[in-house]
């Protein structure tokens, strides 16, 4: 039987909501009106020839169950609940290839929340990774996270995400693997935080996206530490974004089955490297790279592009992420890096403070000195046009590009009322922020990281771990660390695969024409932020601009390493982006 989605609110409403849920299965539906389709000439992934998708993809719409979630304030939030959904029919890890999908109640009674109905509402698809280690679906539960704009760059840098350094923030040298977050139980829920920041009285990402009416799909990914029963290793990349992928994939599988939900608005969403997999997600939209892994894992056929992306911190570019870090920290030889260790089963954090070495200053003078070549190689232009480029001394148009933005958050900040307290690299005139000196400025922010910042020479950090295989723990994925290797004296570990860096590199999925770039794009990136270069999420926009509709790049003014600090703005943005593509429709 074919039911609409009024009829199918109507029999909710006629029988009643019990704890678990009995529905009639949802009526086969298209898009949203004016919604875009891939022509299927673009389309470049499928399944293994003849292999047909497993029955265990397919929602049951009948086998959500009520839960409500606190979102403080003696507010509650009926939504109904799919735990552990498996996003793949030949998982490596089943625990993390799978998804937590959360519908609010409303909807299933032909209800609007604010804006949006069953049919328009954007589905949010937060993941939950940091450091590129294992990260299970996201839930409801617990408090929001976030930290207030530190009072000065040194105690923002402090007061880095400790959650995010909890799984392995990167370019701190390897800590143990930490187990994601378990599956929601059916009952009341209490809101939990998003992957970065410190405990607030919030509720967590998951719940005010319910709240503001959006449909939520948490994925779960492998990570870096992941390890088979037979010892090989499971989690290597590409896994993480493979997973991503498998789970959009399952978006679209199920568009008839959702009972509300548009899987023409999928929002992703993440945290430093989250943050990265989210920006590669929109970047490299069914992309024939991942063709082959997708198939292996007995991912649904189809397509695996989505509508926007938000990336707080994305420590992304793997490729040159070094050269740019020194680039903005070549002249700062002292530290202070993050060590971490397990006591009890609780993650502790260490500041350590030292100087670079006499090598490890030579390294940093050598990256320097290669990144301008790097930057002019990839022809990008700011939003006016202008090409950034740099010149052999690292001056140029990027370093005023970056100053210019440094500009503008501390501009934003004094018109919001903030105070700037002393910075020696502000400059200021009739109270107007009319200048910032990039070298002093990353003095006074301070460097974090030893040399180089990811790919390790002594194949230490995430990142090298991260671009290990099923036998190899750890390798580089530059020429550059790989020519001034130390750690794999018999020379076996090597250097990753060009594809498998490029898999994971989202300027080079950009730079693949076939690829589907996502629309719309929101990049943030704070000011007291060390984890990466500024000239980082330049680069990403930038690269992102020729491609996509809307491009919103901003550095909040003294925010360190962290996410989901602005919710409600980014709701606004997303909501703002739909507005816009429907008054673009009626005209």
């Amino acid at each position: 039987m074919t039911i609409s989605r009024r009829t199918f609110g109507l029999t909710l409403m006629s029988t009643g909501l019990g704890t678990a849920c009995s529905l009639p299965a949802p009526a086969s539906r298209s898009a949203a009106p004016g919604a875009a389709r891939l022509p299927a000439s673009t389309t470049t992934t499928s399944t293994s020839a003849g292999d047909a998708p497993s029955p265990a993809l397919q929602l049951d719409p009948q086998a959500g169950q009520r839960i409500h979630v606190d979102l403080g304030d003696g507010r509650r939030l009926a939504v109904r609940a799919w735990v552990g959904l498996p996003t793949v029919a030949r998982p490596l890890e089943a625990d993390h290839q799978q998804l937590n999908l959360y519908i609010p109640e409303a909807y299933l009674r032909g209800e609007r929340i604010g804006r949006h109905t069953a049919r328009s509402a954007p589905i949010f698809l937060p993941n939950q990774v940091g450091g590129y280690m294992p990260a299970r679906p996201g839930t409801p539960e617990g408090r929001g996270m976030g930290p207030p704009p530190a009072a000065s760059a040194a105690s923002a840098a402090s007061a880095a995400s400790a959650a995010q350094m909890a799984q392995g923030a990167q370019g701190a040298r390897t800590a143990p693997a930490v187990a994601g977050g378990a599956s929601g139980p059916v009952g009341t829920v209490a809101a939990a935080g998003p992957a970065g920041g410190a405990p607030s009285s919030a509720p967590s990402t998951i719940a005010q996206a319910l709240a503001r009416g959006y449909v939520v799909a948490a994925p779960g990914a492998r990570g870096r530490t992941l390890r088979t029963a037979d010892g090989r290793w499971s989690g290597k990349a590409p896994a993480a974004i493979v997973d991503l992928k498998a789970a959009v994939r399952w978006l679209h599988h199920n568009a008839d089955r959702l009972p509300a939900g548009d899987v023409e608005r999928i929002v992703s969403n993440g945290t430093s490297a989250g943050g990265a997999l989210s920006a590669l997600l929109g970047a490299s939209g069914n992309g024939a790279d991942y063709t082959a892994e997708l198939d292996a894992v007995g991912a649904a056929p189809g397509r695996d592009d989505i509508w926007a992306v938000s990336a707080y911190c994305p420590i992304t570019a793997l490729g040159l992420a070094d050269g740019a870090h020194e680039w903005q920290f070549n002249a700062v030889h002292d530290y202070r890096r993050i060590e971490m260790s397990m006591l009890d089963y609780r993650m502790q954090r260490t500041e350590v403070p030292g100087t670079l070495t006499p090598l490890q200053i030579a390294l940093s003078d050598a990256l320097k000195a290669g990144f301008p070549a790097q930057v002019n190689a990839l022809g990008l232009t700011d939003a006016t046009g202008r090409a950034l480029r740099l010149e052999a001394d690292g001056r140029g148009s990027l370093r005023d590009h970056v100053q210019g933005l440094l500009v503008a958050s501390a501009q934003d900040a004094l018109d919001r009322g903030q105070a700037l307290g002393e910075r020696g690299w502000l400059q200021l005139q009739g109270g107007r922020v009319v200048a910032a000196d990039f070298d002093a400025y990353a003095r006074a922010v301070g460097r974090m990281k030893t040399v180089p910042a990811f790919d390790g020479v002594a194949l230490d950090t995430g990142e090298n771990q991260l671009f290990g295989d099923a036998t190899t723990d750890r390798r580089h994925f530059t020429d550059f660390s790989l020519a001034h290797s130390q750690g794999d004296a018999a020379g076996t570990a090597g250097r990753a695969p060009d594809l498998t860096v490029r898999q994971m590199d989202a300027l080079r999925q950009l730079a693949d024409g076939r690829n589907r770039v996502a629309p719309h794009w929101r990049i943030r990136h704070g000011t007291a932020d060390r984890d990466t270069g500024l000239a980082v999420p330049a680069l990403l926009a930038a690269a992102v601009r020729p491609r996509a509709r809307s491009v919103d790049l901003a550095l909040p003014w003294d925010r360190p390493h962290s996410g989901d600090y602005d919710l409600p703005a980014l709701f606004d943005w997303i909501d703002e982006r739909l507005d816009a593509h429907l008054d673009a429709r009626r005209g």
